[in-house]
């Protein structure tokens, strides 16, 4: 039977309506009928959207950090003076000249700037970016386990709905 092909048993969340108390049951696979089976593939594959749209958003968060990592570290005393191109808006930019090499105003979220001198920055671009990093990686070891369980559904529908179709042939001869 199917249940002996997969012997797989996935953990569903059940609240109680009464409660905020959340109790974990464990739910045969191969037990469940063929419409539960494709409600349940349907919501693994929105989750698995969700969670690729916050890889990608996390990715694009990451590499911004990375980027203004990388431009203080070319802060020196050397580029004192240099012309530099300054940011009004996100897409205007306008000319200005480096009057301070020893520190930056950093943007630490929704308007916020910080003055930091230059090794304040580099710390916290460092401790930002390893941050995300960790995020990324829950993120992705998510991702790949409602992968997994998507895929494990859609093999027990699979074989349910050929099971279904071997039944009804033979039911017609």
């Amino acid at each position: 039977g199917i249940n002996a092909e997969y012997g797989y048993f996935i953990q569903i969340n059940l609240r109680k309506m009464s409660t905020a108390d959340q109790n974990v049951q464990a739910v045969d696979l191969a037990q469940l009928p063929i419409p539960q089976l494709n409600q349940l593939r349907s919501q693994f594959e929105e989750e698995e959207n969700m969670l690729t749209q916050s890889l990608a958003q996390l990715k694009g968060v990451q590499s911004r950090f990375v980027e203004s990592q990388e431009c203080v570290a070319k802060i020196s005393k050397k580029t004192l003076g240099k012309t530099v191109l300054v940011p009004l808006t996100s897409s205007m930019y306008v000319p200005g000249e480096l009057a301070d090499t020893e520190t930056v105003l950093v943007d630490i979220g929704t308007g916020y700037h910080v003055k930091m001198t230059i090794e304040e920055a580099k710390s916290y671009f460092d401790r930002i970016i390893a941050y995300i990093t960790k995020k990324m990686e829950v993120v992705q070891k998510n991702l790949v386990e409602k992968d997994k369980l998507r895929q494990v559904t859609t093999d027990i529908l699979q074989l349910k709905l050929q099971a279904q179709v071997q039944q009804q042939q033979q039911q017609a001869s």
